[in-house]
């Protein structure tokens, strides 16, 4: 780490310890050439998520639309804020872990629907209404029909 004082390229670390939640480390440091300290903060570099949504436009990805799309298929059903927030989580990483820079909706609500029909069938259903756009009632009836068969 170059010091900021004099430019020397060493330096030794003097103590690290978590901040921001423990999203970051911060460390003090030492340069090896001026002796004076510095501090210096660390953090996982994270590609930028775009997603691309079914008109082609796109939007950064955030994970809060997803909690609020669940927020409204898990109403009144006995699904925990703690187990949507794990679904959102499952998704965020499996969305990362793709190493994919652009994202489609239609992906996203796959895995945030793969996940509510082993939770709660009802909520699934909910949430397939929207995310796939039923036209009428047999589309809908077709979705049911497809659960029932699997279980």
């Amino acid at each position: 780490m170059k010091c900021p004082f004099c430019g020397c390229p060493e330096s030794k670390v003097i103590d690290s310890r978590p901040a921001d939640d423990e999203e970051k480390i911060r460390r003090r440091r030492e340069c090896a050439g001026c002796g004076k300290r510095f501090t210096t903060f660390e953090a996982i570099e994270t590609i930028p998520l775009v997603v691309v949504k079914k008109d082609k436009t796109r939007e950064p990805f955030s994970k809060d639309k997803i909690m609020k799309g669940l927020l409204r298929a898990c109403e009144k059903r006995p699904v925990s804020v703690a187990d949507m927030e794990k679904i959102v989580a499952d998704v965020e990483s499996v969305l990362y872990n793709s190493m994919e820079k652009e994202i489609t909706t239609e992906y996203i609500g796959e895995l945030v629907m793969e996940a509510l029909k082993n939770l709660d069938e009802v909520s699934y259903v909910r949430y397939a209404s929207v995310h796939r756009q039923f036209k009428d009632i047999n589309s809908f009836y077709e979705e049911v029909l497809k659960l029932l068969k699997k279980g």
